[in-house]
C-alpha cells in the first residue's frame, strides 16, 4: 500500500496528493492518505465516491485521519 503523507497542509492539498496517487496506481492498488485538515474528513470521501473509487476504511490516528482507499476498474486514469 502507498502512503500519502499530507499532514500539514489544508484544502485542497491532501485531496489533491490523493487524486495523483490513484492516477498513477494500478486498478485494484491500495493508497493510504494520512491528512490533519479538518476539512478532510469531508472532501475525501466525497472526492472518493464522485471519482469512483472505493473507501476501504478512515482510521483516527491522534490528530490525523488515515484514509485507505483502493484504486478502481472502472474510474478514469486521465
Amino acid at each position: 500500500m502507498k502512503i500519502v503523507d499530507a499532514r500539514g497542509h489544508r484544502c485542497p492539498t491532501p485531496t489533491l496528493r490523493l487524486a495523483r496517487a490513484l492516477r498513477q496506481a494500478a486498478p485494484g492498488d491500495r493508497i493510504e492518505l494520512i491528512a490533519d485538515d479538518p476539512m478532510a474528513r469531508i472532501d475525501v470521501p466525497h472526492f472518493v465516491g464522485q471519482a469512483g473509487h472505493v473507501l476501504d476504511a478512515v482510521l483516527e490516528d491522534g490528530p490525523a485521519l488515515r484514509f485507505q482507499v483502493t484504486r478502481s476498474d472502472a474510474a478514469p486514469t486521465g
